[in-house]
């Protein structure tokens, strides 16, 4: 059975990662996804290296690991849409399209023609989903976006990092580009409700998404804990603001992480910690008293994992159902025997490298398939199969669009 949004095609004028990531998404889901990029040099990722795929003899390929990440199952498209003749063919793939999505910056596209109205007017069923910084109003609209700028604008790094009276204390950004992937998360839900709007009222629209409105909303308990006090949370490292213990801790030979979500799981791990005493006193035998009186529980607790080793913890308190895990490396990831049960990495054929590895979706129906075979593209990998197919171009015309630099092609 084909994917779920097997029925839906996917024009994608993004680059980098939000607008990718949830385009991604899309394409795992089913959708057919054409991916327009710029004749010559294509999405500015393809060339955020090293590291690249490399070949059958270890050399290095034309293709970013940066740019693997985010483009599994599209079709690549060349075109240069700021000749007349190139606005003309996305148009005209607009005109068949179910979604589009951009992330230039506010009224970016306006000047070629494919701002929203002008697309709209073409097509007025279409979803056109516009990703940028901080929105299409507001005092900052004109402004670039960049998630390392956005993970301080929004609160995040005040509550992420050391404290500030520690070694290594200050502000630190997430690992990955954490309100890049969040807000292609929120563009893939808000455009199929906007298909789901289309389907009931045969209206497409216009959706708005933002890094500064995703970050913002992804703060979650931390903007609750200072709508509900008035008071700003402050970095705590790796400890909970509202639990303990539920922090990482150094073991003999590396670290594990205690996350005590009850009065129940305490005790427990006070008498796996044999400190049964821990949970009988009324400083620390309900968690918010934990919490109070974290400054004198923690140490307490510091002292005592330090005495055994990761893998002597973990046996101890996995099968009393105390939640604990290790602080694994990548390598050890992919190693992990329940990420390989769940197959979460999958290799596709690559015609630069023969395989190209891939982490697939994370998700899974019993009924519908969520299986994409599609490796990322090559630089205009499909140009010549999408405007013959699509839009009824004959061979001699695209061969002249490629001489005149309107279209790109692969070789």
């Amino acid at each position: 059975m084909p994917g779920p949004l097997a029925h839906l095609t996917i024009l994608d004028l993004s680059r980098v990662l939000a607008g990718p990531w949830c385009t991604q998404l899309l394409a795992d889901l089913g959708a057919t996804v054409i991916k327009i990029e710029r004749p010559g040099s294509g999405d500015d990722t393809r060339a955020w290296g090293p590291p690249y795929l490399k070949d059958a003899a270890g050399r290095d390929t034309s293709e970013a690991a940066y740019y693997l990440c985010c483009n599994r199952g599209k079709l690549s498209v060349a075109v240069d849409f700021t000749q007349p003749e190139g606005r003309t063919l996305v148009i005209g793939l607009a005109r068949q399209a179910d979604v589009l999505i951009e992330n230039f910056k506010v009224g970016g596209l306006a000047k070629y023609g494919l701002d929203y109205a002008s697309v709209a007017a073409a097509n007025p069923r279409i979803v056109y989903a516009s990703i940028t910084g901080f929105g299409q109003d507001g005092p900052y609209a004109d402004r670039a976006g960049y998630d390392f700028i956005i993970q301080g604008m929004s609160g995040f790094m005040s509550v992420t990092g050391e404290r500030d009276d520690l070694p290594g204390g200050g502000p630190q950004k997430a690992g990955v580009a954490i309100t890049d992937l969040m807000t292609g998360m929120y563009a893939t839900v808000a455009i199929q409700a906007a298909l789901a709007h289309r389907d009931r009222t045969g209206r497409g629209q216009w959706i708005d998404t933002a890094l500064l409105d995703s970050a913002v909303a992804m703060m979650a308990t931390m903007s609750h804990n200072y709508l509900t006090t008035g008071e700003a949370p402050t970095r705590l490292g790796n400890a909970h603001q509202n639990i303990v213990p539920y922090q990482v801790f150094a073991c003999t030979d590396g670290h594990v992480i205690v996350a005590v979500g009850n009065d129940s799981q305490f005790a427990k791990f006070c008498a796996a910690a044999g400190k049964p005493e821990w949970a009988a006193d009324l400083r620390y035998a309900k968690n918010a008293d934990r919490v109070r009186n974290r400054g004198v529980l923690v140490p307490l607790i510091a002292e005592v994992m330090a005495t055994r080793t990761q893998r002597a913890w973990l046996d101890a308190l996995e099968p009393l159902g105390i939640p604990c895990g290790p602080i694994n490396r990548l390598d050890q990831v992919f190693a992990d025997p329940q990420v390989i049960a769940r197959g979460m990495q999958k290799d596709l054929p690559h015609p630069l490298a023969g395989t190209v590895p891939q982490v697939r979706a994370p998700i899974a129906f019993s009924e519908t398939k969520l299986e994409c075979e599609r490796s990322p593209p090559l630089l205009g990998e499909h140009t010549a199969e999408v405007l013959r197919d699509r839009l009824a171009i004959s061979p001699d015309a695209i061969a002249d669009l490629a001489r005149r630099g309107v279209i790109g092609l692969r070789p």
